[in-house]
């Protein structure tokens, strides 16, 4: 009799969840969501599985997922074991012409291949491609004393809707064409807000191994406008690894992303918390006109 208690408890809150999931299940229905992902996560079996049962979640309640991933960590192992050097400048891999090819073999390859094999093991339809298929995200230099790091210029994203139409959740590795044939690294934040910003993106989410922007006290700021993100970077209180972050949540808001969230990718289900519920999951950055988390009341 107790344990029959505790199941229909169980099953009383889990209505209850869904009940009070409603109007987000409403207000996203047909939007499109750019998800990064990254960071330790990536290389942890349980949290691979899911990540992945919630991206085939938000594709069964009728949003459209794309998924941008990075692979720094299986980079920096293949290219030891092959006696390549990692060296970087302002936080980006230096890239010669041996290290590119490591690094489209791991990210278009081993990494991408795993996240779709986990989204299709959990149910869903997933295909894997690069900034190279259809020419999905055609690159200039970003920087000469970087390689072959490349800065997106020209995105056709055209291939991805056509993935929306009949179901399937892309799955992108950043790394792109040039237009004499160069093979480009591109930073994997940098990437996923380029096709946030071409696909017009509701939302554009960053799953790091920090908890999102933090004040001058160290504490996680839940929501931030795009000048208090400028201000606060002026101050020095925004440094180091998260301006990269800030000012890719930047460039996607000026090219019509509704907002951006900078949030933890370790909490358990850490995207179905920023979208279906009121508290969120880290930090909403967004432009002065955009409200500032989804409620009920919101269109």
């Amino acid at each position: 009799m107790k344990k029959q208690l505790l199941n229909m408890r169980d099953s009383i809150a889990t209505a209850r969840t869904l009940n009070e999931a409603l109007p987000y299940l409403q207000r996203y229905s047909g939007a499109t969501v750019v998800v990064k992902f990254g960071g330790n996560a990536m290389g942890d079996d349980d949290a691979m599985e899911e990540f992945a049962q919630d991206i085939v979640f938000m594709r069964q309640v009728g949003l459209n997922p794309v998924v941008v991933h990075g692979g720094g960590p299986m980079i920096n192992s293949l290219l030891a074991k092959l006696g390549i050097k990692s060296e970087f400048l302002r936080g980006k891999r230096i890239t010669d012409a041996a290290t590119v090819e490591v690094v489209e073999m791991v990210l278009s390859g081993l990494v991408n291949k795993r996240i779709v094999q986990a989204i299709n093991d959990a149910g869903g339809r997933a295909v894997g491609i690069s900034g190279k298929d259809d020419d999905l995200m055609v690159c200039d230099y970003d920087d000469p004393e970087l390689g072959f790091v490349g800065r997106p210029r020209d995105m056709r994203v055209q291939v991805l809707r056509d993935l929306f139409s009949v179901g399937i959740i892309p799955v992108v590795a950043p790394v792109a064409p040039g237009d004499n044939g160069e093979t480009f690294n591109v930073n994997g934040d940098t990437a996923a807000g380029a096709i946030a910003g071409a696909l017009q993106a509701d939302r554009l989410l960053l799953l790091t191994d920090v908890a999102g922007v933090k004040d001058a006290e160290g504490e996680v700021i839940t929501q931030l406008t795009t000048q208090e993100v400028r201000d606060l970077t002026e101050q020095g209180v925004i440094s180091g690894g998260m301006i990269p972050k800030t000012e890719t949540a930047l460039m996607a808001i000026e090219q019509g992303v509704r907002a951006v969230v900078i949030l933890d990718g370790r909490i358990q289900n850490a995207c179905l918390l920023e979208l279906f519920t009121d508290h969120g999951a880290g930090s909403l950055i967004r432009s002065p006109n955009t409200p500032a988390r989804v409620t009920s009341s919101d269109g």
